[in-house]
């Protein structure tokens, strides 16, 4: 015999309108067989004599099995992540409403783990989505192991996670699964026979001390993921108060940001880039300066990263080629002036069409602008940005490659595309005088740029120790403190005019001399 269960709910109701000769209309209804569910629905009104004897209930009853499977499979899709299958952002978002509104009603806390992966982006674009979706599938999996049955799990989109703690959310519960989680997924992962290695860094908000309602909630999440992130990945923090003021600041920044290039606040100063042949300067790099009207000098580390997160750092960028053009054109024939591009502005932006229109409105000769890339750059989108590196050289500018030897493949990309020069990053030449490794890493990039016909910068040189050890692996040009700290433009005449007649480059006047004549 079949083993029958009928949804008694909805019969209950079904009996209470007989017995009160009410009308009922396409009623709902599951009946379990064995292990099928059948889906049933009644309509059905009394039936009376003329003279008003009741006589019982017509009516019409339809299985409904087909249409409701399917509409249940719809529902799960509209609120399910079509990958990992948890939750999508909008049935999280429900969620979080439920919540808040049990708070209010019971007083019942809960609190939100937001998850951001650490290095899925690097494997994402280098081994494919293929592989990045296989990877996001198994990272679901382990979170959904790791939290309880009452616990919400969803994935917001990319590589973003969110977990609703529901049941004895405290600060101890969320920082215990933060810990775990952390641990879980900072495992390897063997996918295709590769094995790869990824972190999660993540940011918690309790309810109600961190807000009660969900937008303020995630919010605060995502300010202490950020935090997270700046301190180092693969940690977790709470929201603290002071982030909200940090992200209020940073907001201000950006509005006045908008105005700045307008009302002339911004400033390039100049680097000085010394010959280690002839001692004389041979490039100037432009070093941006925001001259705030009320904060006063404001760090580039501070405002850049704020300009990238919008269209801003295009238009700074654009202004930064422009000003450093104009300002080449009144030095000597031989100095070229190098401007550091952002990942944002060169890929954001024609920055091909932008660097020749500025080119041929300032009338500087293309082999006199040089534009310096890091390898963040490239790793986001390899094969198209060295086409555009391939078109810009076309114009006739020089690429340098920034920080060279701190990356994930530099020499891999020094390989890919002809470089005109590469700037040894100054980790290595600071520890000259401690670490023998150090040195044996710069003979190796000397040789280097010697077979690839590239020339060799060396950033941070602050010693006379490091100016001739750099000079005695034949390094093309020193950069650092030892010569000159930033200019202003103001004083790049007499910087020239102090260089002019040096003859030998044991002549190299180091900034200490300058400043004492």
């Amino acid at each position: 015999l079949a083993d029958i269960q009928v949804e008694t709910h909805t019969l209950e109701k079904i009996g209470n309108l007989v017995e009160m000769r009410e009308a009922f209309r396409d009623l709902e209804f599951s009946i379990q067989i064995n292990d099928s569910t059948r889906w049933w629905s009644l309509t059905g009104k009394p039936n009376f004599t003329t003279e008003g004897e009741y006589l019982g209930y017509i009516g019409i009853g339809s299985e409904i099995t087909a249409e409701k499977t399917a509409e249940m499979e719809i529902s799960l899709l509209a609120h399910s992540d079509s990958l990992t299958g948890l939750m999508n952002r909008a049935r999280f978002n429900e969620e979080m409403d439920k919540a808040s509104a049990a708070m209010e009603r019971y007083g019942t806390p809960f609190g939100v783990l937001f998850l951001d992966l650490d290095k899925f982006k690097l494997i994402n674009d280098t081994r494919g989505h293929l592989v990045g979706d296989k990877l996001l599938k198994m990272v679901g999996k382990r979170i959904q192991r790791l939290v309880r049955e009452t616990d919400r799990v969803a994935r917001l989109g990319g590589d973003e996670f969110a977990i609703l703690m529901l049941d004895k959310c405290d600060a101890g519960a969320a920082a215990k699964l933060a810990a775990r989680l952390i641990q879980e997924i900072s495992r390897a992962y063997d996918i295709d026979e590769e094995r790869h290695k990824i972190g999660v860094s993540i940011g918690i908000a309790l309810a109600p001390v961190n807000g009660t309602r969900p937008n303020q909630l995630l919010r605060n999440a995502d300010l202490a993921l950020y935090r997270s992130k700046a301190d180092g990945r693969g940690v977790f923090r709470f929201f603290e108060a002071q982030m909200d003021a940090d992200q209020r600041e940073k907001r201000m920044l950006e509005l006045e940001l908008k105005s700045a290039i307008e009302n002339n606040e911004f400033e390039l100063y100049y680097q000085p880039l010394m010959s280690t042949t002839t001692g004389k300067p041979t490039g100037m790099e432009a070093l941006i300066r925001w001259h705030h009207p009320i904060r006063g000098m404001i760090s580039p580390l501070e405002f850049i990263p704020i300009a990238e997160k919008s269209t801003l750092i295009q238009e700074i960028g654009i202004w930064s080629i422009r000003q450093a053009c104009l300002a080449a054109l009144d030095w000597p024939d031989d100095v070229v002036v190098a401007v550091n591009l952002s990942a944002h502005h060169f890929i954001g932006s024609d920055i091909v069409e932008n660097t020749r229109a500025t080119l041929a409105e300032t009338g500087l000769p293309p082999h006199r602008l040089e534009l310096e890339i890091t390898e963040s750059l490239l790793i986001n989108n390899t094969e198209e940005a060295l086409t555009t590196l391939k078109k810009l050289k076309d114009v006739g500018v020089t690429i340098a490659l920034d920080d060279f030897g701190t990356g994930y493949s530099s020499l891999s990309y020094v390989l890919k595309f002809p470089f005109d020069k590469i700037k040894i990053d100054r980790s290595f030449v600071t520890a000259l005088s401690e670490d023998e490794s150090a040195k044996a890493i710069l003979r190796m990039i000397s040789t280097l740029g010697e077979s690839l016909n590239i020339r060799i910068t060396a950033e941070g040189v602050e010693t006379l120790e490091q100016v001739e050890f750099l000079r005695s692996i034949r390094c093309h040009q020193f950069q650092g403190y030892y010569f000159a700290r930033p200019l202003k433009g103001i004083d790049l005449p007499s910087f020239f005019l102090r260089h002019a007649d040096i003859k030998a480059p044991d002549e190299i006047i180091p900034a200490k001399a300058l400043m004492a004549g």
